[in-house]
């Protein structure tokens, strides 16, 4: 998608504002704090609480950190920033983003997973049947969007024998989905069910992915592969002051996080944020998986291997183009229990 004038500015002046325009990389700050570029893949919102905790709180510079966040959004694309070393970090959706980089010669590390669950899930009305996730496969109408359509549907086919005669293109409008009580819907869990209830009145049947064997891990900490090789303690920093702000952001006081989150993103509530954070814990997207034995953040060398696994039976890639071992650092994440969430 093309950017329009006014998004090119806007955009510039956060590239700027970031040091990655024509001013160059960012210089040491006074005090003595590195500075560090962080870019997530969508505009401020709960699932990004964490980073916005400890920015706000002083974690990253307790850690010796200069934190920079430059929020992405449905026509800024962050990604070829870190390639390229315009950011230091960029936070990125799920392991397909990484196993596509490998494919494409993308020289990019995974560092951390905060999600231990995907939140993408599959949304249908109330009473209709589809209290069970064996029964989608049978709905007459799916809306999923175009992207969504050429990966994990695919793994729906394969895994679970849904069917392309039921797709219909999601255009993120929840219109069609409110006026046709048979459809199911793709959704992130932490937020299409909040804006069902608000403008359909009603709490929608959600499936999580995850529970039905999505494996990957999700909200992933990614580095380019000279920074982790090169600035090893800067990448341990990063990551370890994050994980601690996200336990401060879903345990803690967590209203300064929001007002900055609501400066970049003014299109938010403070009740929507903490409808998400419930849904968050609820679904024990941080605190579950793997995260209860080895810590926030934690990954294990055999889930990738299994997901990596399940996308080439979708035929989403060839067997053996992707080596599971190079996708991931898993040396980053500081071992220990995690408190079940309250």
């Amino acid at each position: 998608m093309s950017l329009s004038a006014t998004d090119r500015r806007r955009h510039l002046g956060q590239l700027v504002a970031l040091g990655l325009g024509a001013a160059g990389p960012l210089r040491a700050q006074p005090g003595g704090l590195e500075p560090v570029r962080f870019a997530t893949n969508w505009r401020a919102q709960a699932a990004h609480g964490g980073f916005y905790q400890a920015l706000v709180d002083g974690g990253y510079a307790r850690a010796g950190l200069d934190v920079s966040i430059l929020q992405g959004g449905p026509q800024v694309n962050n990604r070829p920033l870190l390639p390229a070393k315009r950011i230091d970090f960029l936070m990125s959706g799920n392991l397909l983003h990484s196993f596509d980089n490998q494919r494409n010669g993308v020289p990019t590390v995974v560092v951390a997973a905060v999600f231990q669950k995907d939140p993408q899930a599959l949304i249908a009305h109330p009473g209709q049947g589809h209290e069970r996730f064996a029964a989608l496969k049978d709905a007459p109408v799916a809306l999923i969007a175009k992207d969504a359509q050429y990966t994990w549907w695919a793994w729906l086919k394969s895994r679970h024998g849904f069917r392309d005669e039921q797709l219909r293109p999601y255009t993120y409008n929840l219109g069609p989905f409110l006026a046709n009580k048979r459809a199911i819907q793709q959704g992130y869990a932490v937020a299409e069910p909040i804006y069902v209830k608000q403008q359909g009145g009603f709490e929608p049947v959600v499936h999580l992915l995850a529970d039905h064997g999505f494996s990957t891990y999700s909200t992933l900490i990614e580095a380019h592969a000279d920074t982790v090789k090169q600035r090893p303690d800067t990448v341990r920093r990063f990551v370890e002051a994050s994980l601690a702000g996200w336990r401060r952001y879903l345990e803690g006081d967590r209203r300064a996080a929001h007002a900055r989150m609501r400066a970049d993103n003014p299109e938010l509530g403070e009740a929507e944020l903490e409808a998400s954070v419930a849904l968050i814990r609820r679904l024990g997207l941080v605190e579950g998986g793997d995260a209860p034995a080895l810590g926030l953040g934690a990954m294990r060398l055999e889930r990738i291997r299994d997901f990596l696994a399940q996308m080439v039976d979708a035929g989403l890639y060839r067997p053996g183009e992707i080596d599971a071992t190079r996708i991931a650092e898993l040396g980053f994440v500081k071992p220990g229990p995690v408190r079940p969430p309250r």
